[in-house]
C-alpha cells in the first residue's frame, strides 16, 4: 500500500494517528507532506515532540481533529491511511463518507484494524489472550489502568465484528465512493489491512 502512494509530491492524510508513528513512517518513505489528525491533545502532544526530534517538522503537520468531522477540504489528499479508527466512531459508514470527502479521485485509502481470527484453533487461542493474558500484562506492565485497557481490547473488537463484519466493511467502502476495494488477513486473522481507490 504505501507503494502506492504519492513518492514525489502531494499531501497525505493519517487520521488517528495518535504519536504521529504512521506519520513518521509515510514521510520516511515518500517526499510528501504529511497531516495527521487525532481527537486526544496528549498523544499529539507526543507526536509533536517525536516530529521535531526526527527532524520532520517541514514535512509532518499534525491537527487536532475527528474522523468523523475532519479539518481538511473536499479532495485535498492524495491519498489517506486510518488505523484503528472504525471501531471507535458511532457511525462507521458515515465515517468512511467523510473520509472519502477528503480523498481526490484517483486517489488511495488503506488502513490497519485489529480483528477477529477464524477457525478451531487460532479463534479460542486469540479469545484467551485477549480475555485473560493481555489483562494480565496489562496489569503487570502498568498497573490497573493498563489492566483496564486489557479488559477493554478484546470485547470491543469482538464486538465491532458481530455488528459490522469484514464483508460488511468492505461494501462500506464501495458505498463510500471507494473501488478496486481489498483487504488482507494478518497475524494469524488478529489484524485487518484494506486499500481501495477513491472514484467519482
Amino acid at each position: 500500500m504505501v507503494g502506492r502512494l504519492p513518492t514525489t509530491c502531494g499531501v497525505v492524510a493519517d487520521i488517528a494517528a495518535g504519536t504521529a508513528g504512521v506519520s513518521l513512517a509515510l514521510a520516511s518513505r515518500s517526499a510528501s507532506r504529511v497531516v495527521g489528525v487525532d481527537l486526544s491533545l496528549p498523544m499529539l502532544r507526543e507526536g509533536r515532540t517525536r516530529v521535531l526530534s526526527s527532524g520532520a517538522a517541514g514535512r509532518v503537520e499534525l491537527v487536532c481533529g475527528r474522523g468523523e468531522r475532519l479539518p481538511l477540504h473536499d479532495a485535498s489528499v492524495d491519498a489517506l491511511t486510518f488505523t484503528y479508527l472504525l471501531r471507535y466512531v458511532p457511525d462507521p459508514a458515515a465515517t468512511l463518507a467523510e473520509l472519502a470527502r477528503v480523498v481526490k479521485p484517483g486517489g488511495v485509502m488503506a488502513s490497519l484494524e485489529f480483528c477477529v481470527p477464524s477457525g478451531p484453533v487460532w479463534f479460542p487461542s486469540w479469545f484467551m489472550y485477549t480475555r485473560f493474558l493481555l489483562p494480565a500484562f496489562g496489569f503487570l506492565g502498568g498497573g490497573v489502568p493498563w489492566w483496564r485497557v486489557g479488559r477493554f481490547l478484546g470485547p470491543n473488537i469482538s464486538s465491532h465484528y458481530q455488528r459490522y463484519p469484514v464483508d460488511w466493511t468492505v461494501s462500506a467502502w464501495r458505498s463510500a465512493g471507494f473501488a478496486d476495494v481489498g483487504y488482507r488477513r494478518m497475524s494469524l486473522g488478529g489484524g485487518l489491512v484494506m486499500w481501495g481507490m477513491r472514484v467519482g
